[in-house]
């Protein structure tokens, strides 16, 4: 079996809830403290310059969500990019679960900022039923990066379960960065700033897609 080809089949390339990569409990919390403090002093900048009510929340949301998306990225795609454009992004890939964790310890505070958003907003929001279920998703798969969670659900659901969980996050922010805006704004006034992050995120979803077809192939 060639490199490439163990590599495509480490446990470290199947998403970031991986509980047998021999990662010291220190780094993941170096990792995600890193990742939180860097969330927090995006919002800490934005609202110190723009407030703290309405627009100057709005505005911090977007900051932390691009960061957060940042994070998740590697989770999501890191493994396919490694078998689709070779091992030399096999060090990407290894990371999943860092970054994973990452995400989930940056995405706490956006939390924060939607729950002070829903407080400061003055019109009434919509519950965000679709987000608060992709933040469900995500602090499960955290959960489930515990060795022996991951051990007790067993190979098949535990791979089920992270692959459904990551499609779903990655659709939230298909809505965040796609749908919510053209709502906003109308396809003629789309914000191009958003443009950079939907054109990561589609090619994050190809390299996935990408990755499965010699495992079609094969079958």
């Amino acid at each position: 079996m060639s490199r490439m080809d163990r590599l495509s089949q480490s446990p470290a390339l199947r998403g970031f809830p991986v509980g047998r990569m021999g990662m010291r409990p220190s780094g993941a919390a170096s990792w995600m403290a890193a990742a939180f403090l860097v969330s927090l002093a995006l919002a800490g900048v934005v609202l110190g310059h723009f407030g703290v009510g309405e627009n100057g929340t709005a505005l911090a949301l977007r900051a932390t969500a691009r960061w957060c998306f940042l994070l998740f990225w590697p989770a999501y795609a890191g493994s396919a990019l490694a078998k689709v454009c070779g091992s030399r992004f096999g060090l990407l890939a290894s990371y999943g679960r860092q970054f994973g964790l990452a995400f989930a310890a940056a995405l706490l505070v956006h939390v924060g900022l939607v729950l002070w958003l829903l407080h400061v907003a003055a019109d009434q929001r919509s519950p965000m039923i679709f987000f608060w279920v992709g933040v469900l998703c995500t602090y499960a798969l955290a959960l489930l990066s515990a060795p022996r969670l991951h051990e007790l659900l067993g190979a098949r659901l535990w791979r089920l379960s992270c692959q459904t969980a990551l499609h779903y996050i990655a659709l939230v922010f298909a809505v965040d960065f796609v749908v919510e805006p053209l709502r906003a704004s109308g396809p003629d006034k789309y914000p191009l700033s958003y443009l950079p992050f939907v054109i990561v995120l589609a090619g994050g979803v190809v390299l996935r897609l990408m990755a499965l077809a010699p495992r079609r192939q094969k079958a």
